[in-house]
């Protein structure tokens, strides 16, 4: 098993002690540490995951700083006002679907522990018709892929929020009823946060990615056809819904 970069126990200490301190004032003081023991290793493990998408799912390649999520929040609608999160997270969408929501690969990692997810988490209102509009004909395809063995051993199963009952426009008698229910087209793989310390860990990534990536590509396919005007409406109708 090959050696590959990792996080550090400081890593930890100080994502454990931002939960309890999570002000600017802490943070300006203690950001030599987080440059080099997170932002540094993060961008590392991003590095040697591209290594590894480049052979399975080389359209998700991402420059690693692109692929870093940011540490601070963005608190405009959110009543929690604390500045930072107590999590690192990177994400690798399809190249030219960043847009327009289309499915990928997420990887976040803090004390309590390693997700890793793949697939479209809680799409906007014209993914999720371009999905369930695709399922209709498409729908024993999807059902073998989530039944894959190397998905049922390495991910949950999919929870999705489900609907009660079948969205507007769509029957509620057609076989593929309870797929077309579900809201959040995402599986996720949960590790220990000890994981992410380990010379595997990497390996224990991509495995998952790996795993996981039939899926990305299947939802891919009717999420491409997904406008960005069609995304901003969408998006532009949730802001003003969480703004009131």
């Amino acid at each position: 098993m090959r050696v590959g970069p990792h996080f550090s126990e400081q890593t930890f200490d100080f994502l454990e002690e931002l939960e309890h301190r999570n002000n600017r004032e802490w943070f300006e003081e203690h950001k030599p540490t987080y440059e080099l023991e997170l932002k540094a290793r993060m961008l590392e493990v991003i590095e040697a995951i591209n290594v590894r998408l480049e052979t399975f799912a080389p359209e998700h390649l991402r420059p690693a700083p692109k692929a870093m999520l940011r540490i601070y929040r963005d608190v405009r609608f959110s009543n929690d006002k604390t500045p930072y999160k107590t999590h690192l997270a990177a994400n690798w969408p399809r190249q030219g679907l960043e847009k327009t929501g289309g499915a990928g690969f997420f990887l976040q990692v803090g004390v309590h522990g390693v997700m890793v997810a793949a697939g479209a988490w809680s799409p906007g209102s014209p993914q999720l018709r371009a999905i369930r509009e695709y399922l209709l004909d498409h729908h024993d395809e999807l059902r073998q892929l989530l039944a894959a063995e190397p998905v049922t051993r390495l991910a949950e199963p999919l929870d999705g929020r489900p609907l009660l009952r079948a969205p507007q426009g769509f029957p509620a008698e057609h076989p593929a009823a309870d797929l077309l229910r579900v809201r959040s087209w995402a599986l996720i793989s949960r590790l220990p946060g000890d994981a992410a310390l380990g010379d595997d860990f990497v390996d224990a990534v991509a495995e998952r990615f790996q795993a996981l990536a039939p899926l990305v590509d299947f939802l891919n396919v009717p999420l491409s056809t997904v406008t960005p005007l069609e995304r901003e409406a969408s998006a532009g109708r949730r802001n003003v819904t969480v703004g009131r």
